[in-house]
């Protein structure tokens, strides 16, 4: 039963037990000779007995009707601020002024207010464990990652090239009849091509990849632009600039970094589309691409790195989604609210 439908009912009853009191007092005060005399009391033309008892009820029933209205009104109003809370977005106006109605009202602005600190204090944790593990592993890192990719470029990749060379000087000199084993050399001769293209893709994701000093848009744009130079890959972008905390642009470029690399090793991906921008105090980041996609319940989606890449976005107060169907390609979409930038607010 409705607030609108309770309030109804309890009207028509109140109404009905007041008449009933009251007529019993009135009575006893004032005794009836015959009670017949209440069929022969008329009011418009009515029985008294039946014209009183209706109007009292209908009384009732329009004070519940109007009552239930504004009940159903207050709450609406207090449904739809607990959803804006929900969605993480700014209550709306006060429209009541009911004490009762105002002190719930309060108590909602200081779960969005807690909540505001709690989304703050976690992106300047994330700020400050990035800043932290920056200084202690960069270096490292960095020297890890510059020592294989100059061993691998100096021995594999010369090896592929040389073999490459090798393959075209064999298949040049060949007869131009078109034979089996021509066939054979040019199938071995495009798969030490395609070998190098992925030694280059490799090199390029062993190289250094935190921001240093770069903004979000600057590091993002430097990586696509190097990616697209190496693969054979249609890659598009669009990037607004939006400032950021430290903390918070370091997890959403390695959450792009994550998401890109998937695409390379497993979409099969000819486009890879990428969107950076701020829509309504949040920071939007997606990433699309065409490619075999997967199943979303298949256990498969861990080698995506799906867990790593939600624990980074909720670090930062953020949501994760992921939707991706089998031969139409893969979206992910990360959603984080923009707080102000604790150097701004000096």
């Amino acid at each position: 039963m409705s607030i609108m439908q309770r309030q109804i009912l309890i009207g028509a009853l109140f109404s009905l037990i007041v008449f009933v009191l009251f007529s019993v007092l009135f009575f006893m005060a004032f005794p009836l000779e015959n009670w017949s005399s209440l069929w022969e009391q008329k009011v418009a033309d009515l029985p008294f007995i039946y014209i009183v008892p209706s109007m009292s009820i209908l009384a009732g029933v329009c004070f519940g009707a109007f009552s239930g209205f504004f009940w159903k009104k207050q709450f609406m109003t207090i449904e739809t601020a607990i959803r804006e809370l929900e969605k993480g977005r700014s209550l709306p106006s006060e429209q009541q002024v009911l004490p009762e109605i105002h002190d719930i009202w309060i108590r909602i602005e200081k779960v969005q207010n807690q909540m505001l600190e709690q989304i703050k204090l976690s992106q300047k944790l994330a700020n400050e464990k990035a800043k932290d593990q920056e200084k202690v592993i960069q270096e490292m890192v960095s020297q890890e990652r510059n020592r294989l990719a100059r061993e691998l470029h100096d021995s594999v990749s010369q090896q592929l090239f040389a073999a490459s060379m090798m393959m075209s000087a064999i298949t040049e000199s060949r007869p131009a009849a078109d034979d089996r084993e021509t066939k054979q050399l040019k199938l071995v001769e495009e798969t030490i091509h395609q070998s190098q293209l992925e030694m280059r893709a490799l090199l390029l994701h062993l190289r250094p990849v935190a921001l240093k000093g770069k903004t979000l848009q600057e590091g993002v744009q430097e990586l696509l632009m190097e990616l697209l130079q190496k693969v054979t890959m249609n890659i598009k972008w669009k990037i607004e600039p939006i400032p950021l905390d430290k903390g918070v642009e370091d997890h959403l470029f390695r959450i792009l970094q994550e998401s890109v690399s998937n695409t390379l090793r497993h979409a099969k991906a000819s486009s890879l589309d990428v969107l950076i921008i701020k829509r309504d105090s949040f920071v939007i980041m997606r990433v699309s691409d065409d490619g075999v996609g997967f199943e979303m319940n298949e256990g498969k989606t861990g080698s995506y790195g799906l867990q790593n890449m939600h624990e980074r976005a909720v670090e930062i107060g953020g949501t994760l989604k992921i939707v991706s169907l089998k031969n139409k390609g893969t979206r992910l979409e990360v959603k984080v609210p923009v707080l102000a930038i604790e150097g701004d607010e000096n």
